[in-house]
């Protein structure tokens, strides 16, 4: 294999320049602010204010304000002030009557103003005058003037424990609790024109919560949500969305069985959910009898839920119920709360958010087999030949059967590239040339016939979005045509082997069966031999509440006699059920097979060499382009003659390891690295075209988090490499202040002489003559 130099010919569309590379790789980190850490700041001194629960925080410029709640003895009406740049804590300054000592109200901020609305008040002591509440009161940040806004017309029930929050210039208020019973209604009123003002019900259409109270409530991407709490007897862990503009409710499915990602939290009440950028975090509240203190997170883009891992130097809060929560630029601020045995806490605490671009890497693969660039191999389906174009590379990494026919036909056209190659030499030399070419990439190649007179075009372009981006668009739900087609899939899924499709198509199909179409379905599962399916249309037919209605159906009269012996039987003497333990095989991710594949699966498959520093690294051309605008357009524009392309950022050579961290990061979308690492990569997204700053949201957030004693002399000398200034200095500063400790590392003794003069002028610029006066008395 030739390992010559080869340059990348100017033509490459793609814009980047190496002059701009040291200008990103200057980090301008700021002070460092370690991501996913819990801080404890000052407790609220009782002198200032009580401690406290169902209580309103909310945020206003660089203050939270704290209003009412209770102190396990009485009703609350006071404000508090908390600054969070002098992380101090006062009583916020009022005139005006504010309103009457209560919990579980709301309160959001619009504009300069603060709006309380409702809740619970009285005395809890005496026990006495004890009421829910529908009053609307503003205060006013600019002046602390409070008011109260009298508004004619219907009012909302009073209540308490409900739900608030403002959207396009509206106070929206929803469900709670009356008194008597638990409520699911909406009311909005316009907070723009007070003179005007007048409360409206919201008529709601879709899959409405169920009446609740003591649940949360969170506006991200112009949506509601509305996650867990009390519904009745029965509390669930349902995670529900509101549309503002067509008023419709619908229930995010929480069954996460194939999409690889961690189930929702567990059902709660009393606990906060506070939006930042794409995600809802949802911490504390009372959790079948325990007080757990996780963070939860649920990417609203993506629809899956994860448990945050803290930074190791957190100081974590402990779990609580009726506390609250404000969010101010990128953190969360949480105060007070009940805490174990009923007691009522004083304490703030302060989360730092970090901010990662959505994993573009489903969407990225999708658009590869959309736009059909780049394409190696063509499938030849059923009796009509009809042709479907994919990618060898995502094929043969997803699916083993599909990689052994493809191998197959690999094989053939070798052969007879082989047979015409002797032809043609026949006579000449009296021998034949070597093409074996083995993992040796090549120019263009013919594209590769597939042959499977077992699939249809259109199933098996279903078949084929799953592979490149692990998921299938649902057809309309519920017509029969459509939860056919999906049958046909189910049917090629089992004969490829591919269990991740199967669960799919399992999932769509029995959540799409209902009386208009069940014996549509149920037939076809008969004609196609899919048991599991066949089962659950029959047990869907013989319930109670569906058996009459469907063979009263003209569908019924037709259905073929063994289907109706089997379903009057069925009926008569239902069979016992089973329950299996085994666990259900969900087959791999396309995150699993796409790392198998870098790790040495696709090896045979590969079609460019990447050289590093002179060194190979066999690769695929179409997952490059996938993944990188950069590749793309080297691939389209201009393809290396010999296969091979230099590999740089910039004009910075990255470590082999580093490296080996972005192939990982453009095959799977993997961020794990060591820190120094990052430095090597700050800039690829940049320089590569990559499809947001994602990778680059990780280096600095590894960087920020993982600068220690241990490593900080790597990291200097990367930081140094690459030209990462504001780097170099913080590692400067932590070996000057940690010298002893630094000193007795190892590496220190293979450092450049340059960067052991930049210790040297460190450690001399920040010692004091002081210092210096004391060591010379030492020596």
């Amino acid at each position: 294999m030739s390992c010559k130099s080869t340059k990348v010919a100017p033509s490459v569309d793609f814009d980047h320049s190496c002059s701009d590379s040291v200008e990103y790789l200057t980090l301008n980190f700021g002070p460092f602010e370690t991501v996913h850490r819990w801080r404890r700041l000052p407790p609220c001194d009782e002198f200032v204010g009580a401690r406290r629960s169902k209580h309103t925080v909310v945020a206003y410029r660089d203050a939270i304000y704290v209003f009412g709640g209770d102190n396990g003895k009485n009703m609350l009406n006071d404000l508090l002030r908390f600054d969070v740049k002098d992380c101090s804590w006062c009583r916020a300054f009022t005139t005006g009557t504010p309103p009457a000592p209560r919990y579980h109200h709301s309160a959001v901020v619009y504009g300069s103003s603060m709006f309380v609305f409702g809740g619970y008040t009285g005395d809890i002591y005496s026990n006495s005058n004890l009421k829910n509440k529908n009053d609307l009161f503003e205060y006013k940040f600019a002046t602390g003037q409070w008011t109260e806004w009298k508004v004619e017309g219907s009012l909302p029930v009073a209540r308490s424990a409900h739900g608030a929050t403002v959207y396009s210039d509206k106070l929206w208020i929803f469900a709670g609790y009356d008194g008597n019973a638990r409520l699911n209604d909406m009311w909005t009123i316009s907070l723009q024109d007070r003179e005007h003002a007048c409360w409206e019900e919201i008529d709601q259409s879709g899959e409405i919560p169920p009446s609740c109270c003591n649940f949360p409530v969170a506006v991200c991407r112009d949506k509601m949500f509305v996650f867990s709490g009390q519904s009745g007897a029965k509390i669930t862990n349902n995670l529900f969305q509101f549309e503002f503009k067509g008023h419709m409710w619908t229930r995010i499915p929480t069954e996460h069985l194939l999409r690889g990602s961690p189930p929702p939290p567990q059902r709660r009440y009393g606990h906060t959910m506070v939006a930042f950028d794409r995600h809802l975090y949802v911490f504390g509240g009372a959790a079948d009898n325990t007080l757990p203190n996780e963070l939860h997170c649920y990417d609203v883009d993506s629809q899956t839920w994860e448990v945050i891992q803290p930074s190791l130097d957190s100081e974590m809060p402990s779990g609580r119920l009726f506390h609250a929560a404000a969010v101010i630029q990128d953190a969360m601020y949480i105060f007070g709360g009940t805490v174990d045995n009923n007691v009522r806490s004083g304490e703030m605490y302060r989360f730092q958010f970090s901010c990662y671009p959505k994993c573009t890497l489903h969407e990225d693969y999708g658009k590869l087999f959309e736009n059909r660039q780049f394409c190696d191999v063509v499938f030849i389906l059923g009796e009509r030949e009809e042709r479907v174009l994919g990618h060898i590379a995502i094929v043969t990494a997803r699916c083993q059967w599909l990689r052994k026919k493809i191998l197959q036909a690999r094989d053939r056209q070798r052969q007879t590239k082989q047979e015409s190659s002797e032809e043609s030499d026949e006579g000449a030399t009296g021998g034949t040339r070597d093409i074996s070419g083995g993992n040796k990439p090549s120019g263009a190649q013919p594209m590769l016939e597939v042959s499977i007179r077992e699939a249809e075009a259109q199933p098996f372009e279903v078949l084929m979005q799953f592979l490149y981006t692990d998921k299938i668009q649902y057809p309309r739900r519920g017509h029969v045509q459509d939860v056919l087609l999906i049958m046909d899939v189910y049917k090629l899924a089992l004969s490829f082997k591919l269990s991740r499709l199967e669960q799919l198509c399992v999932q769509y199909i029995e959540a799409s069966v209902d009386l208009q179409n069940v014996l549509s379905v149920c037939e076809n599962a008969n004609k196609l031999q899919l048991d599991q399916l066949k089962e659950h249309c029959l047990n869907f037919v013989v319930k109670e509440s569906h058996f009459n209605q469907v063979i009263m159906t003209k569908e019924f009269e037709h259905l073929s006699t063994p289907l109706i012996v089997e379903i009057v039987r069925r009926k008569q003497q239902p069979p016992l059920r089973l329950y299996s333990d085994q666990p259900v095989d969900i087959g791999t991710s396309l995150v699993q097979d796409m790392k198998a594949y870098l790790e040495g699966g696709g090896l045979e498959f590969c079609d460019i060499i990447l050289l590093l520093d002179g060194h190979p690294r066999p690769a695929h051309k179409a997952i490059l382009a996938a993944r990188s605008s950069y590749f793309e357009a080297m691939f389209r524009s201009f393809m290396p003659e010999d296969g091979q392309v230099n590999i740089s950022i910039g004009e910075m050579v990255p470590s082999k390891q580093a490296f080996e961290s972005m192939l990982r990061y453009i095959y799977y979308g993997d961020v794990n690295m060591p820190p120094e690492d990052s430095l090597y990569l700050f800039a690829a997204p940049y320089y590569y075209g990559f499809s947001n700053n994602r990778l680059q949201a990780y280096c600095k957030q590894n960087l920020e988090m993982n600068v220690t004693v241990e490593n900080v002399l790597q990291i200097l000398e990367a930081a140094d490499k690459t030209q990462a200034l504001d780097m170099k200095k913080h590692c400067l500063h932590i070996i000057v202040h940690q010298f002893i400790k630094v000193s007795k590392l190892p590496n220190l003794r293979s450092l450049s002489q340059l960067l052991l003069l930049d210790i040297i002028e460190s450690l001399a610029t920040h010692i004091s003559d002081k210092q210096c006066a004391e060591m010379g008395s030492d020596i």
